[in-house]
Order: structure tokens, then C-alpha cells, then sequence
């Protein structure tokens, strides 16, 4: 176990964890211990109808969900609705590598599927909660993965659903994109198969994957307008890469991201049906909106649109951002207008 403070309530302000006890996983390995980390806002009302869900994405927090998406002036208003902000196994923050005991620690921290957090959500919903029916499960990029899963897995259960920059089964060029991740960290010398002191030490590797990330997670309008000048503030293009993207991952811990890729890389919700995509959207009961980035190369809308066309009365509205995926950081107010609208317009439903 690795004592890291960016996972802690220092960074990550106030959550709870709830006890999953020993959690048998889709790999068939049990996680032991398995805690769930969550954070609620407002009030579930007396018929327990007004819950939602709220999902997080690769390398995320809770914290960065309640920050952006959260409050009065957005949809996910706690004066009207009872959110729950769950972070994701494997997260950091929530049962990880850095943080399980032996002997699940750092590498032989089992691995995860989305499966297993939509399973582990589901029995900290009902069981601490008694919600039977969420009014909406949101979520972006993996966070949307999760969204996907539980409108398959559970549809009675789902009343709406939002994913935000996400596609149901993963592509091959995410697939292929993932492992160049994977092997930018793996491939640093102080790696050490996973076992390592702290995180800090494989600062190369990491540094070769915050670059990497760089290349697809903002779209190339983005720096052809030089948009990190005036959208982010930074001096230069190496002022950017340096004070921003190495920055963003620096005090993360690689054993988590390598677990959260793990499950990005394999997310599919055709599992279910043997393979067949439509088969498994046509699950979903959900009012749904598919919500594509504009210009996401990570989930490109036409990608998003194809499993539109496969969920049953689903709506399609584009978000407008040149920031391409990393526009879901609410980097700038013009994203989160259009996010709040057709959340808005869906909640109206």
C-alpha cells in the first residue's frame, strides 16, 4: 500500500465509503474488502423518485464531477434532485491498487471490468439507500461507458439515461490508442512490474502518456487557434504540455490508471448478448440521450450516433466544444450551457 495524498480528503474534499465486503468480480477473482467511495447532494424525498446517479471517467474523481457538473445554476440541481457522485473502483479513491492491503496490493490488484462497478453502485444504491428507480444515470467518457452498462444491465431500474462523450463497445482505434498507455508507463525502467515506492518515481513513463493523451484528448482546432493561450491560460504550446498535462497526472498513481485502462480498453455492453450490439442496446428502456463532443477523437459523434440509432427512442444532441474530449472539464462556461440545456430538456421528459 502507498500512502497518496491526491486520493485523500486533502485533494479530494468530503466523501464516504461504503463496505462492499468481499465483491466477486466478472474475472472471477474476489476483491476483498471492496469499498465504494460516494458523495451526496440534497435530499432523497419521501418516494425516493428524485435519485441520480452520477458516474466518473479515466483518471477523475468525484471531486472534479461535484466541482463542474454539480449546483444551483446546473441541471443536476441538489435543491430538486438527491445525487450521488460514486467514484469508480480501481479509482483511487474508491478500492484500489495503491490503497488494498495484501495481498491485492499495487500489482496484484485484481483486474476490473465496468461491469463490476455498475454491480458494486447497484447494491450501494439499494442497499443503503433503498432507491429502486433512478431518475437519471449520467456520466462521461468512461463515466458514460458505466451509463451504457447500466441501461443494459438493469432497465427497469434506469428511468434516464445521459452518456456523455462515450460509445457503448469501444473501437478498435481506442483499443490500439489505450495500449500505447499502457506501454508509455510500463516501459519506464522504474516500472519495477508495479511494485515501486511511490508513484513519483515513474515520472518518465508518465510523462510519455500525459504526452500521448495530449495528441487525441484535445482536438487539433484546439491547437491550431492556440485555444490553450486563451482557453487555458498558458504561455506557450511547452508551457501547456509541462504546467498542464504532465501536471494533471503527475500526482496520480500509475497501478490506478493502468487499472482504469484495463477496463476502458474492454468496456462492451454486447457481452451480454453474445456479441450482438443491437441486441444489447435494445435492452434499454431508459430515456435516453446520447451526447457526443463535437470534436471528440476519442469518441467521435458519428460513432456515437451509430449507437443511437440502436437504442430504442433515443435523442441525439451534439455538444459544440473545440476542446474535442477534454471539453468535458468544463474548460469553458459554452460547454456547460449546452450540457445543463439538454440534461434540462431530458429531466423534462
Amino acid at each position: 500500500m502507498i500512502n497518496n495524498p491526491f486520493y485523500g480528503p486533502e485533494t479530494q474534499g468530503n466523501f464516504k465509503l461504503y463496505d462492499l465486503g468481499n465483491l466477486i468480480l466478472e474475472s472471477g477473482e474476489t476483491l476483498r474488502g471492496a469499498k465504494l467511495a460516494y458523495r451526496t447532494f440534497g435530499r432523497l424525498n419521501a418516494r425516493k423518485s428524485n435519485a441520480i446517479l452520477v458516474t466518473t471517467w479515466f483518471s477523475g474523481t468525484g471531486k472534479v464531477m461535484e466541482d463542474v457538473y454539480v449546483g444551483q445554476s446546473h441541471a443536476l440541481d441538489p435543491d430538486r434532485y438527491f445525487i450521488v457522485i460514486v467514484d469508480q473502483l480501481g479509482s483511487g479513491v474508491s478500492s484500489s491498487p495503491q490503497n488494498t492491503p495484501a495481498p491485492q496490493a499495487m500489482a496484484k490488484f485484481p483486474m476490473l471490468a465496468i461491469g463490476d462497478d455498475v454491480r458494486a453502485q447497484h447494491r450501494m444504491l439499494t442497499d443503503l439507500f433503498g432507491i429502486e428507480r433512478l431518475a437519471l444515470v449520467v456520466g462521461g467518457s468512461m463515466g458514460g461507458q458505466q451509463v451504457y452498462e447500466w441501461a443494459v444491465a438493469y432497465p427497469m431500474m434506469v428511468e434516464r439515461a445521459a452518456p456523455i462523450a462515450a460509445t457503448a463497445r469501444i473501437s478498435l482505434h481506442q483499443q490500439v490508442f489505450v495500449e500505447t498507455l499502457k506501454e508509455a508507463i510500463t516501459s519506464d525502467p522504474c516500472w519495477n512490474g508495479g511494485w515501486y515506492a511511490s508513484g513519483v518515481v515513474v515520472r518518465e513513463g508518465m510523462d510519455r502518456m500525459a504526452r500521448i493523451v495530449a495528441t487525441l484528448a484535445w482536438s487539433t482546432q484546439f491547437y491550431q487557434e492556440e485555444r490553450w493561450r486563451s482557453i487555458i491560460g498558458m504561455s506557450s504550446l511547452d508551457d501547456f504540455i509541462n504546467g498542464v498535462m504532465k501536471a494533471y497526472f503527475e500526482p496520480m498513481d500509475p497501478n490506478v490508471l493502468l487499472c482504469e485502462m484495463h477496463k476502458w480498453q474492454l468496456a462492451d455492453v454486447s457481452r451480454h448478448t453474445a456479441g450482438d450490439l443491437a441486441r444489447a442496446l435494445a435492452r434499454v428502456k431508459a430515456k435516453t440521450m446520447v451526447m457526443p463532443i463535437s470534436h471528440d477523437s476519442f469518441f467521435p459523434p458519428q460513432e456515437c450516433e451509430a449507437d443511437y440509432r440502436l437504442v430504442p427512442h433515443a435523442l441525439f444532441r451534439v455538444i459544440d466544444s473545440p476542446e474535442g474530449h477534454m471539453g468535458l472539464n468544463g474548460f469553458e462556461p459554452r460547454y456547460m450551457e449546452q450540457v445543463d440545456r439538454y440534461l434540462n430538456e431530458l429531466l423534462a421528459t
